[in-house]
């Protein structure tokens, strides 16, 4: 079985905590661009009418949702008691059908939904707000990460 330990790929934490950040915020500008597209049309009147409650909502999220969700994340990866984990422990293994669960309900809700796209805007740019501020989670961990390991200057 020693083979199979040879397959996983493995990196340095910072890594992890790099590429945690990064989906975050790639995912993140996603669903923002993919609201603005909704939302910044011409027929649009007041755009505004629908970004003021969707940032409110993307305060929200942050707040008492994902913030929480990248620091636990943040220090479990910091946790991890070998020195290269698996690439893909940038989240936990339980999480991944929860990802894909939601990458999925997010296809029906743009293709199939009822809900006019602007409105359903709002709650594109209030889950990609929040993503995308607690995405500066990870990046302030991965900063204390590297300043707290950088060798001492001689």
């Amino acid at each position: 079985m020693e083979w199979i330990k040879q397959l996983k790929p493995g990196v340095p934490k910072y890594w992890l905590l790099l590429i945690a950040g990064v989906m975050w915020t790639g995912v993140g500008y996603f669903l923002i661009s993919l609201a603005a597209g909704w939302i910044f049309v011409p027929s649009a009147d007041s755009p505004w009418i629908y970004w003021i409650p969707g940032l409110i909502l993307a305060l929200i999220i942050y707040q008492f949702g994902f913030s929480k969700l990248a620091k636990k994340n943040s220090r479990r990866i910091q946790n991890i008691p070998v020195e290269k984990p698996c690439i893909f422990d940038f989240q936990e293994w339980h999480s991944y059908p929860l990802v894909l669960f939601m990458i999925g309900l997010g296809i029906t809700l743009r293709n199939f939904s009822p809900i006019p796209k602007p409105l359903l805007g709002i709650m594109y740019i209030g889950i990609g707000g929040g993503l995308g501020l607690s995405s500066l989670v990870y990046y302030l961990a991965l900063w204390k990460h590297t300043e707290k390991n950088k060798l001492p200057r001689t």
